[in-house]
Order: C-alpha cells, then structure tokens, then sequence
C-alpha cells in the first residue's frame, strides 16, 4: 500500500481548512464551498482507491510506517497508518457521508457571514476524525480523538454571539474531556501492561492471557470511560442533545457518522481485550440498553425537531454498545453504517424544514409541510421508516440482528430492545406526522415564504435515501437467503478475539423458526407503533400541549428529561462553582494581603528612608563623618 497514497487521504481536508482557515476573509463565498467540499470528495475518492487495492492484494491488514515518532526507552510509538477491514468501512462512512454533508452546507449556510470559517473548521473536523480511525495505535486514535473534541466545541459554539451556544459547547467539551481521562488511563495502563500501544503488538502479548484477567478488565473499564463521553452513553450523555445549537450539518456530521461513533469504533478496535473481559462486556450492554431506553423515553415527549433526532441518536448508540455487550462486533458496526445514512438523511431533512420555516424548529408550529416541501418528506418518511426497523429499508437488518443476538444472549435484554424499538418507531412517526401532515399551524408570514430547498440541499437527501432504503441489503442474514456480506467481510477483524474465546463466535443456536418469529415480532411491534402515532396525530390531528400548560407528573418528569440537567447542577456544578468562588475569595484576600502589604511595607521604609534626603550640604558632611568614625571604630574592635 502506498504511503503517499495514505496520507493524502487525511490531508486533502487538512489542504482545505488551511486554505479556507487562512483566507476565509478574502476568498469569494462560491469558493469556498467548492474548496471544502472538494477537499472532502477528493478524501472519499482517495478511500475508494484504497479500499479496491486493498481487495486485489488479497484483503490482508497493512501497517504503513510514516516515520519513527516517538521513542523513550523501550517505547517506541511511530506515526504510522493501518489498514484493514474496519479502518476501511469507516473511512468509506467518514468520507462518503462527510462529502455529502459539506456540499449540503454550500447551501444551507450561503448566507452566514461565517460562511468560510464554517467550512474550515468542518474540514479540520474531517481530518481529525480519519487520523483517529487510520492510526495504528493508541496515541495517534487520541490525537484524532482529541481533536474531533475540539472541533465538535468550535462547531457547536459556531454561532457565539448567542449565550446558550457557547454554554453548550463548553458542556460539551468538558464532558468529553471527563471521558477522556478515562481513555487516556487507559492508554497509560496498556502501556505498563504490554510495552506498546501498537494494535498488533497490544492484541498478539493479549492473546496470551486469561479471560477474566484483572489487569485486562481495568484496561476495557477505563477505555469504555472513554467511549461513554464521545458515544454520549450514562451517565455522560447529556452534552448531545445541547449539541443541537450547532448549524444542522454540524447535528448531522456529529451525530451520524464521525464523532459519537468514535466511542463504538474503539471499541470494535479492541474487541479481543473485551473479548478478554467479560465482565467488562456486560457492563457495556447493561449501560447501552439503559441508555436506549431512557433516550427513547425522553425523545416521545420533545417538541424541538432537532431534540428529537439527538435523542434518537443517543438511543440509537445505545443499541450499538448493546451489540458490542453481547459480542456482536460485526452487527453494531452494521448498525453504525445503516445509522449513519439514515440518521444523516433525517438531520439534514430537519435542516431543510428549518430553512423553509425561515429558522422555525418547534413541530408544533408546522404541520402540512408535505405539499410544499415534497422531495423532502419523501426523503424523510424513507429515513424515519429506516430508522424503525421496517423491511427492507436499512435499518431492520441492523436492528434485528442486534436483537437476535441479545436474544441469544439475555431474554430481558431482548424485551427491553423490543421497547426501545417500540418507542423509536412512535416517536419519529410522531415527528413526521406532526411535521409533515396535518394543516399547518406556523404564520402567515411562515406560509407565505414556504419552499423546497435548492438542487445543494436536495441532492444529497436523495442519495442518503436510496442508501437508507438498499444499505442494508449488505448484511442480509442466512435465514432470508443471503450470506451477509458484511459480517464475511468483517470476519478477519476476530481472529485473536476467536483465539482467546471461541465459544463467543460460535454460530448461533437460533433456529430459522426462532429467527422468523423474532423478526416478526419486532416488525409488528413497529408497525403498531407508527399506527398508534397515525391515530393520535392524524387521524384525531392531536398536538402536544403548549408550554405553560400543566402537565400530568409522569409527562412532566419525561419532558424535562427526567431532571438530569439539574441534578447534575445541583450534585456537580454548583457544589464546584460554591468551592471556586471560596478559594477566589481566598486567594485574592491572601494575594492581596502580601502584595499590598509588601508595597506598603515599601512605602512606609521609604518614607523613613526620604528624611535622610535633606538637600543640605553641611548635614551630608556631618553624615559623612559621623560614617568614617564608625568604620574606624569597627575596625579597631576588629583588631
């Protein structure tokens, strides 16, 4: 593999934020997008090329060596690329959608004065988030990791004249940041463990230990720390859905296909030390099937069609690490795939409707948008059917083998997964209904400025919507007559994990009976769903109670979200805030103390010191010989 072939895929992005970071003031705005917007497509160009070399040299994993790095005693870290099966996928996924969001924005933002910075920082984005998935160890994933953080606080706080925005890029930064720490524990403990953070090297020393080992288990625990902050899981989920203050393409490009699936591709990257650690596993899909739960409660009640598809996406991740808890590596990457297309395709519809609403995000002012806005409900009715798990649309291949496998694993888990997907497929029916159909509720002024977005918006919500409607027909299972391409492709990825537990990969004991009635089961439950939402937003045209009206207690606990914003403020921030402001105070009354008190200490010895400055000649005699006497006196005494 060639390394200048490599290298140009991270930095044709970097290529793009220098241009436009540097002369953002001077370059004209058509220019600018044509710039971010190539740089990212040649990106997704330069993969493609890779990923069919990489097929005709036989498929086999490569580590491409830039140049030694790092190297202190025995440690020796260099900046150096891998490629196989999984930095491929998400280097299709990264680019791929990550074009398709950059030529959206050349529309969606035309008008911003920050147009230009805008497109830089979405390119650093890029180009952070493929060093994180080419890396080859470690150190260069959190270079990456690292820096897709920073550019999430810079995207988010885009617009920073407004208070809230900024305030929700800072809670942002500083709850990765607290997940971070863990990763980079972690980090530091695979180094004392194994001498390396090398991937081959890490995972072949891994091989040889015991499952169950201790020290393996603390290492998973500290990574999946880390993973919980950038995959927004419990407890460090919140900064997610206030990551809405962003402009929409940032929505779409965090959410759907670079940074929340960071946490899920480390993961996968480590699967043979968690597949070491199974206590570790389960406490990963304990977490994730929380999560998907309580995300999915909170979105049934939310008004802010941006909130809804955070939520959604919280939930959505919580499947993934529920797959990861369960050894399904092959089947939340599937996920991650189908998700980022539909998800990508629903944000960017979101932002459509926000244009044609001149700003407007609350569904209950819309209503009817569908006659105005139609390659734009098409495009999101596919989403919101991918998203609920109706065939043959994307996202029921990557759910139901999700469940299947939780399923085999834990029968609770699998009926607590079957209600999340119960709860997703009414809440974004919900949203399209109440978006889409209907009569419309906004303004006059609203109605009479209402229009599809222009051929720079549309056209990529065509494309995601033929990927959300055929993307998962590469993961059809056995039982539906297919061989799941991806899964075979994936397969390389568990040798080692297959070494140290091979029970783990057995074939699944489901037999097709089970299969058809599991999938059944989950269809019709979605089904149901979206009619139950038919009924209640259509066919009574219900729409959710304004904000000053009271609501009943199990609502309102819902609806704000279950006071976890607050109780966090009260637990965290206001304890730290209280202790701040007493050592500020403490400190600037000691400063004070010694630095006022050494300057008037000054003042008053110098104001003695100036009585000696007389101005008269005889005194300065006198002085001078009352001197001389008593340096001969000191000496005499000497003697």
């Amino acid at each position: 593999m060639s390394a200048s072939l490599l290298v140009l895929i991270p930095l044709l992005p970097l290529i793009g934020f220098l241009i436009n970071g540097i002369g953002f003031r001077r370059i004209p705005r058509g220019a600018v997008g044509i710039i971010g917007s190539l740089a990212a497509l040649g990106s997704f160009a330069v993969s493609v090329v890779v990923l069919m070399a990489f097929k005709e040299a036989g498929s086999t994993p490569q580590v491409v060596s830039l140049f030694d790095w790092i190297s202190v005693g025995e440690l020796s870290i260099p900046f150096s690329f891998q490629i196989d099966q999984l930095s491929l996928l998400m280097l299709m996924i990264v680019t791929g959608v990550g074009s398709l969001i950059h030529v959206y924005s050349a529309g969606y933002m035309k008008e911003d004065e920050g147009f230009g910075k805008f497109f830089a920082f979405l390119n650093l984005f890029l180009f952070f988030m493929l060093l994180l998935v080419m890396g080859s160890n470690y150190v260069i994933m959190f270079i990456g990791w690292e820096g897709v953080g920073l550019c999430s606080y810079l995207l988010i706080g885009f617009w920073n004249k407004n208070t809230d925005y900024n305030n929700a890029a800072r809670k942002a930064f500083i709850m990765n940041r607290i997940g971070d720490l863990g990763f980079l524990l972690g980090i530091f403990t695979i180094i004392g463990t194994f001498g390396s953070v090398e991937f081959t090297e890490v995972f072949r020393q891994a091989t040889g230990l015991p499952v169950g080992d201790p020290v393996v288990v603390v290492i998973t625990l500290l990574l999946f720390v880390g993973a919980t902050g950038k995959s927004a899981q419990i407890p460090l989920f919140t900064w997610l859905p206030d990551a809405m203050a962003g402009p929409t393409p940032v929505s779409a490009l965090i959410h759907a296909a670079t940074m929340v699936t960071a946490g899920i591709y480390m993961v996968i990257r480590s699967n043979v030390l968690f597949t070491l650690a199974p206590a570790t596993l389960e406490v990963v899909a304990i977490i994730g099937t929380a999560t998907a739960l309580l995300a999915a409660s909170i979105g049934l009640l939310q008004n802010d069609i941006k909130k809804v598809l955070a939520y959604s996406t919280v939930s959505q991740l919580g499947y993934m690490f529920l797959a990861l808890g369960v050894m399904a590596y092959s089947a939340s990457m599937f996920h991650v795939i189908t998700h980022a297309f539909f998800k990508a395709l629903l944000f960017l519809g979101a932002g459509s409707v926000i244009h044609a609403m001149s700003g407007e995000q609350d569904i209950r002012f819309m209503g009817g948008l569908r006659k105005k806005l139609p390659i734009t409900f098409i495009t999101f009715l596919i989403g919101t059917i991918a998203i609920a798990g109706i065939p043959p649309f994307a996202g029921f291949f990557s759910k139901d083998e999700i469940l299947a496998h939780a399923f085999e694993h834990n029968k609770v888990l699998w009926v607590l997964g079957l209600l999340g997907s119960i709860m997703t497929s009414f809440y974004m029916f919900r949203l399209l209904f109440l978006t889409f159909f209907g009569s419309f509720r906004g303004t006059h002024e609203q109605a009479h400025h209402l229009h599809e977005s222009p051929t720079s918006m549309t056209l990529p919500l065509i494309v995601l919507a033929v990927f959300s409607a055929l993307g998962g027909f590469m993961g059809v299972p056995e039982v539906l007559g297919g061989t799941h391409q991806l899964a075979t492709f994936m397969s390389p990825l568990y040798e080692g994990a297959r070494q140290v537990n091979p029970a783990a990969f057995a074939a699944t004991t489901l037999s097709h009976s089970e299969e058809y009635l599991l999938m059944g089961i989950s269809v019709v439950a979605a089904l149901v769903a979206a009619l139950a939402a038919y009924v209640v937003y259509v066919r009574r045209d219900s729409v959710p109670a304004p904000e000053t009206q009271e609501r009943p207690a199990l609502q309102r606990v819902i609806y704000h979200k279950y006071y976890i914003d607050e109780l966090y403020d009260a637990v965290f921030v206001k304890p730290i805030r209280t202790l701040s402001a007493l050592l500020f105070s403490f400190g600037e009354f000691f400063i004070d103390l010694v630095v006022n008190g050494t300057g008037t200490l000054v003042k008053v010895l110098s104001g003695q010191l100036r009585r000696t400055q007389t101005g008269s000649t005889g005194y300065y005699i006198f002085a001078m010989v009352v001197g001389i006497v008593l340096i001969l006196f000191w000496n005499l005494l000497l003697r």
